[in-house]
């Protein structure tokens, strides 16, 4: 029969264990709590007094699994710590509310970085705002990425994480670095051995493909096409034709205000029978996702001037 004592000890760590379990969203260490500690130090004084039967009774819930609760919080606070990685942060595609489309864990990131790499300085900043209310924009500091900024720049851009600070790169729309001068930044922090995080966020190119109805599992983006009237319709013709020689599902984009002339240009250039998938504003709430032959798009083409949208080709 164990001691009276030792059965006061087994109830004081179940009621522990229930303890932990209710602070478990908010207690990363449980040996900070002051109240376990104490908690601890009576237990302890408890069995000291206890026979050797008692003591070793105490040592079989040492090795439970009720009592590894407090290995669980160690680990659960390792993963709350956020380690140094150049942070490729989505945004929205629109005027979308980010809930819709982004995770909170995005948020959670967002709120412990103080470095960005941006395309537009001030419409990250809304974005920042949005995501977090309480951030304090001042404490931010902001490095703007375009076509003018030079390698060297874009090395320095990236000297926090040397320092252990993580950064985060913000395109305009959707997932950075794709169609996106974030590329050379993500290719940089490679070279120098950072790493990269990519959060989940809205691609329009994969949200336009999966939408198309189009082949998933052999396709290829291109990008804008050539402005001049030629060079694009040639363009066009050598899509069309690895629709039907390669089973390839064809993407491309173009500035939103010649989308109306690109749409023409589609229509009289491409065969009656190719099938043409036109996906604008993504995820907005004008939303316009369609897919149909050629021949059905003929004298119904919708205005898509200044809309963001994905064309694709498939047979």
């Amino acid at each position: 029969m164990f001691s009276p004592y030792v059965e006061i000890a087994r109830k004081s760590i179940n009621h522990l264990h229930i303890f932990f379990k209710q602070l478990q969203r908010y207690v990363f260490f449980w040996y900070e709590c002051e109240f376990v500690k104490m908690s601890l130090l009576y237990l302890i004084k408890i069995i000291c007094t206890c026979k050797y039967k008692g003591f070793m009774f105490f040592l079989y819930f040492l090795n439970t699994s009720k009592y590894s609760f407090a290995e669980k919080q160690l680990s659960l606070h390792k993963s709350h710590v956020m380690q140094p990685a150049l942070y490729l942060i989505p945004v929205t595609l629109g005027e979308t509310d980010h809930r819709k489309v982004l995770p909170d864990y995005n948020c959670e990131i967002i709120s412990r970085i103080r470095y960005f790499i941006v395309e537009n300085v001030r419409t990250t900043r809304r974005f920042l705002k949005k995501n977090n209310p309480s951030i304090v924009i001042e404490e931010i500091h902001f490095c703007v990425l375009n076509k003018h900024t030079s390698p060297e720049q874009i090395s320095e851009y990236l000297a926090p994480l040397a320092k252990g600070e993580s950064v985060g790169l913000i395109s305009e729309a959707g997932c950075p670095a794709v169609a996106d001068p974030g590329a050379d930044i993500v290719s940089i922090a490679h070279r120098k051995n950072y790493r990269v995080v990519p959060l989940v966020g809205p691609s329009s190119l994969l949200m336009a493909l999966m939408a198309s109805g189009f082949n998933g599992q052999n396709f290829a983006f291109h990008g804008y096409l050539p402005i001049d009237a030629n060079a694009r319709a040639t363009c066009v013709k050598m899509l069309e034709s690895r629709i039907y020689s390669e089973n390839q599902t064809q993407l491309f984009i173009e500035t939103p205000f010649r989308n109306n002339k690109l749409m023409e240009d589609i229509v009289r250039i491409c065969r009656p029978s190719t099938k043409l998938c036109v996906a604008a504003n993504i995820s907005c709430d004008d939303e316009y996702i369609w897919t149909r032959p050629v021949k059905e798009w003929m004298g119904n083409i919708p205005d898509l001037n200044k809309k963001p949208t994905i064309f694709l080709l498939y047979k």
